[in-house]
């Protein structure tokens, strides 16, 4: 897309709308080939989980390298045990940045029907409550082993 031409005869060209989620593709390829090369497994390449360290209780988020880690290779077992709402969340990541990039290929900003200012979507007060309750049921002693770490 451009913008009339300047007084100089030459058309600029506007912002490209796609650099945004390919900025954000980049740096989560960057951080995935890291974790896929550096092994969480093995202790000292990664610090521990501050929630963990000073409560005693595992976060939503503890095992998301280990679980990240096993699904660079394939190993979706291994990923399940580690943490398993990262493994179902995580190609819903995905597909949410697949739409996004698409959107902004096609210079929409914006998913169809969303408004600048509006409130936060109810989809993502479901993702958090989501998270919320696993972060909760993966500390009562009786679920721990299945959703535990």
């Amino acid at each position: 897309m451009t913008v009339p031409a300047a007084a100089g005869g030459r058309a600029a060209c506007a912002p490209r709308p796609a650099l945004g989620p390919l900025a954000v593709g980049a740096a989560a390829a960057s951080a995935l080939a890291y974790v896929a090369v550096v092994d969480p497994n093995r202790p000292g390449h990664y610090l521990v989980c501050p929630v963990l360290a000073l409560t005693g209780w595992s976060c939503p988020a503890c095992g998301g390298l280990r679980a990240t880690h096993d699904l660079t290779r394939l190993d979706l077992a291994a990923a399940w045990s580690a943490n398993p709402l990262w493994v179902m969340l995580a190609p819903v990541l995905v597909a949410a940045w697949a739409a996004w990039l698409v959107r902004a290929l096609r210079g929409q900003p914006r998913p169809p029907g969303a408004r600048a200012g509006t409130r936060v979507p109810a989809r993502a007060l479901v993702v958090l409550g989501v998270v919320v309750a696993f972060g909760v049921l993966r500390n009562v002693p009786v679920l721990a082993p299945t959703l535990g770490p």
